[in-house]
């Protein structure tokens, strides 16, 4: 895939996931709101460790020699995150229009797609593509 093109999806992927670093590290009552639905009494130790695992996510991608592990974290975090709607949240949440869903699976579809460019840089079975 095109190196500039490959950038941006990263870029895209990144920026979506850092913006709404905010929300859940400032316990936005809207982040609070929907951690709840998915963690009960827990939903502080969710949102917090979500938000530092999309931080790390983020980093890895553009991290050379990590960012076949910032695509795997980026599709399992958004991997979740799209199970969470079709099993908790539902598709639109706070009458957002499907936004947050929308994005779940955009950033999943990029997060594959980053992980499909670098499989030769998966340990131990990357050698076989």
């Amino acid at each position: 895939m095109n190196k500039k093109i490959l950038f941006i999806l990263k870029v895209v992927a990144a920026i979506t996931m850092l913006q709404t670093l905010f929300y859940k590290f400032t316990g936005a009552q809207e982040s609070i709101d929907l951690f709840t639905k998915l963690a009960g009494e827990k939903e502080a130790f969710m949102r917090v460790g979500t938000g530092v695992l999309e931080l790390i996510a983020s980093i890895l991608l553009f991290t050379s020699k990590k960012t076949v592990f910032g695509a795997i974290l980026t599709a399992g975090l958004m991997g979740g995150a799209i199970m969470s709607h079709l099993t908790k949240i539902g598709i639109e949440h706070n009458n957002d229009g499907g936004i947050l869903f929308g994005s779940a699976i955009l950033i999943f579809v990029i997060g594959i797609i980053v992980l499909f460019s670098e499989r030769k840089n998966i340990p131990f079975i990357g050698h076989k593509f």
